[in-house]
């Protein structure tokens, strides 16, 4: 059975499922984490959605105000022996419905060129490719996305 939790970044489960994010980007990044862990805090985070397969938590995200009218997605993640049953689909489009229902137009984010199945993942999911913005202008290793939501 598959849940999925709306909560904040003091959660224990998401703080959990970060830990290994953040193991598994020290792994592909390498010298390059210490510049994307500034910028990865989750301290703060007021709209994070865990989802729960029979219980166990297995997949998480974030959104953050950019500005007004756009949410940023952060902290993706799907643990390992879970990836390929579409949790990460299911968390981002909760994510998204959760930024629509606040009002806002779109959602962006950032991810790294070495992670190919979470491009693979906002590309499905509708994401268009768009310039670096904020503080990944210039970044080799980033590309950015942005999805408009369909206001009717």
């Amino acid at each position: 059975m598959i849940n999925l939790l709306r909560t904040d970044s003091s959660n224990i489960d998401f703080q959990n499922l970060v830990k290994k994010l953040d193991d598994y980007l020290a792994k592909i990044d390498g010298e390059e984490t210490a510049f994307y862990s500034q910028y990865n805090k989750i301290d703060s985070l007021n709209h994070v959605v865990v989802l729960f397969e029979n219980g166990t938590p297995m997949a998480c995200g974030a959104i953050k105000e950019s500005d007004p009218n756009r949410m940023e997605v952060k902290r993706m993640y799907t643990s390992i022996d879970a990836r390929g049953k579409g949790f990460a689909s299911q968390v981002l489009s909760e994510l998204e419905k959760w930024a629509s229902e606040m009002g806002y137009k779109s959602c962006v984010l950032e991810t790294g060129k070495r992670q190919p199945d979470a491009i693979g993942l906002y590309e499905k999911a509708g994401y268009k490719k768009i310039p670096n913005y904020g503080q990944y202008y210039g970044i080799e290793n980033s590309v950015c996305f942005e999805k408009v939501f369909n206001l009717f």
